[in-house]
């Protein structure tokens, strides 16, 4: 897409001429106006809001520094092209000051202005692409954000997450969990008539319906569990008025599902004063649902019997993981995870949520030993899949079987050096940002989740170097690279490889080296 360019000259000839003779396309521009003085071109650039001004200075009425002046405050993406006489240099002193693009001197040859378009517009491409990356990166950090809440979210109403952390991790996701008492609901979309064509547009807008009404309660979290599940978490005063805001929630529901071919089932727990017992308050939703379905009437007052005997004892998980071996996983399934496993088959949700804690348990020992859970565990990549194929109680114990067992063999692989991944991670970060000249140990260490003085213990004992000398060793052969491979200054490469100070490289280069930059580049080139 070309570049809009609006021209404006008060001399006939010139103006004709430039307007005429350049050849706009091939430079990557359209001639998108003219106007003879500033006060008849301001209107008319409002309109056709241009990418580049070309404007002479001397004008009547308006000339071309007001105008300049006007369109950097109003229009500041516009790059402004003067057009001056040689006897104009206090003129060209302003301009400069305004900030203008560039500034030629009259009388002005093709093959000069050719040049400068040429120039503004490989400018523009520059800042079209960085707004296009910066677009891309704002949209990734929000599908990125949004895929951390839903993270966050699903550790809080399986109960994977300590009250503390639950507040720290979701004021980090802009999540405020603090008040009085919590519930949990879960909503469930099936079409009234099930011979009925699927509509995915329907489906879609009642989607952004439902989330609309969501999204606008800051006392409510929402995690969408798959394309008809949606689970929300809300938070009130009392559990009176939770229970108020709760009726009156699923009410505007209801409501919206009446104009759809849509009908909706709700399971709902029961009001909860401690963030430790959300979960308690989902597991009740996930039995309340499930009651529903299987068309039996909801009995509140025997959910909590009940949903106790759905939980799965997190800590024999984690105590299998870090102290059991292969040989006793058959007595493991058998003593915890067998005794729930046939009321869990009856339901999606129910073996979701067993199956989620034996997951969030692994994942959290591998992430301590420094692993990454997608190597250790590469089925978790496809967790749902996994999920929709465990049909039978024996299916159950393979994939868990499966998971547990890669856990404990990496756990032992890790026994004679626990901290070789969490060196490895680190390093990673310094490859990436050895050229940032901010970068600190405590920069490093945040990353990998370590106390600065407790990291650079490890790191030095692991490393077999300090942190810095680590750092100025990637540098300096950072230096040496360019230096061997281009043509730019030292002080060009000090700055290129995180040093602020050209000095300061001279000398950290020959104290590593035993040579200056130069004398380095020198000796190279023999």
């Amino acid at each position: 897409m070309p570049y809009k360019v609006f021209f404006v000259e008060d001399e006939i000839v010139t103006r004709e001429g430039i307007r005429d003779n350049v050849d706009w396309k091939a430079n990557g521009f359209e001639f998108a106006g003219e106007a003879t003085d500033g006060e008849t071109a301001l209107p008319l650039m409002q309109t056709i809001r241009p990418d580049v001004l070309i404007t002479d200075i001397k004008m009547p009425f308006m000339d071309g520094l007001q105008l300049s002046k006007i369109i950097r405050e109003r229009m500041p993406w516009v790059k402004i092209i003067i057009l001056s006489g040689h006897d104009e240099f206090e003129y060209a002193q302003q301009a400069i000051e305004l900030g203008v693009t560039e500034y030629l001197l009259k009388p002005v040859t093709l093959q000069n202005l050719h040049r400068t378009l040429q120039k503004v517009a490989a400018q523009l491409d520059r800042e079209r692409k960085d707004q296009e990356n910066l677009k891309k990166l704002q949209e990734q950090l929000e599908v990125n954000q949004a895929a951390l809440k839903e993270k966050f979210l699903l550790k809080l109403v399986v109960g994977a997450v300590s009250p503390t952390e639950a507040i720290e991790q979701g004021q980090l996701l802009g999540l405020d969990l603090i008040a009085r008492c919590y519930l949990v609901i879960i909503l469930k979309a099936n079409l009234k008539d099930r011979p009925e064509q699927f509509d995915y547009d329907e489906y879609q807008h009642l989607q952004q319906i439902l989330t609309g009404l969501i999204s606008n309660n800051p006392d409510i979290f929402w995690l969408k569990k798959d394309w008809e599940e949606l689970v929300l978490v809300m938070k009130g005063n009392s559990p009176e008025c939770l229970e108020e805001e709760r009726d009156l929630l699923l009410e505007q529901i209801k409501q919206e599902f009446k104009k759809t071919s849509y009908q909706f089932t709700v399971g709902a727990g029961t009001p909860k004063k401690r963030i430790a017992d959300i979960s308690r308050s989902f597991v009740e939703a996930l039995v309340n649902i499930q009651d529903k379905e299987n068309g039996e009437k909801g009995r509140l007052n025997q959910v909590m019997d009940r949903a106790e005997l759905l939980k799965v004892d997190k800590s024999a998980v984690e105590n299998y993981l870090r102290c059991g071996v292969k040989e006793d996983f058959d007595k493991f399934f058998d003593t915890y995870i067998r005794p729930v496993s046939e009321t869990a088959l009856k339901s999606y949700l129910l073996k979701n949520y067993i199956f989620v804690d034996v997951v969030l348990a692994t994942a959290k020992l591998i992430d301590e030993l420094g692993g990454e859970i997608e190597k250790v565990v590469p089925e978790l990549s496809s967790i749902e899949l996994t999920l929709a194929n465990i049909q039978t109680i024996e299916q159950l114990r393979e994939q868990a079987y499966k998971i547990l067992s890669a856990a404990l063999v990496f756990r032992d692989g890790q026994r004679n050096s626990q901290h070789t991944g969490i060196i490895q991670q680190a390093k990673e970060f310094i490859e990436r940002h050895y050229m940032d000249p901010d970068l600190s140990l405590t920069d490093v260490a945040c990353r990998v989740n370590l106390s600065p003085s407790h990291f650079s213990l490890i790191f030095s004992q692991e490393a077999h170097q300090t942190f810095k000398d680590h750092l100025t060793e990637i540098r300096i052969k950072k230096a040496k690279e360019l230096l061997r491979t281009t043509a730019l200054k030292a002080a060009d490469i000090a700055y290129q490889v995180g040093y602020n100070d050209p000095h300061y490289f001279s000398y950290a280069f020959k104290k590593n080296t035993g040579l200056s930059p130069i004398e380095f580049r020198q000796q190279t080139a023999l």
